[in-house]
């Protein structure tokens, strides 16, 4: 399945839940914690949420992000569009078409065969801009 398949069935996926909880899109980016925009693109299929948002999104619906994985057809700890590295590249200005399109296909003929990143949990990953948390004296 590619890329914007993946992102587009999970924004179904996502849409056709929040549907069913009777949320409207405000309403249900209120609780995930995310704007009103941004869940517009994902139910869109036009971005894809990253893990932290995933997790964020699969506790409003009360069900686990690998559950909307699987739904979505994509394996857990899968991305489920692109890696930020790829939206980083299609976003500099400085490339020319020619010069992403070569970064991409680099950057995914490296990863393709490598082994899945173990999936981590929103509450392990620091948040950019906050300070780690200071490790327990013992």
């Amino acid at each position: 399945m590619a890329d914007g398949e993946r992102a587009a069935r999970l924004g179904e996926i996502i849409r056709r839940q929040r549907e069913l909880s009777e949320l409207s899109m405000r309403q249900f980016a209120d609780l995930a914690g995310i704007s009103n925009p941004y869940l517009s693109q994902i139910e869109r299929g036009l971005r894809a949420p990253s893990e932290r948002v995933l997790d964020s999104i699969a506790a409003a619906l009360q069900v686990s992000a690998d559950t909307l994985y699987e739904q979505a057809g994509v394996a857990p700890g899968e991305e489920p569009e692109t890696a930020a590295v790829i939206d980083a590249v299609r976003k500099d200005p400085r490339l020319t078409g020619r010069q992403r399109q070569a970064l991409i296909e680099v950057y995914r003929a490296f990863t393709a065969n490598a082994p899945p990143a173990p999936r981590r949990r929103a509450a392990a990953a620091p948040i950019a801009g906050e300070p780690e948390p200071e490790p327990e004296p013992g």
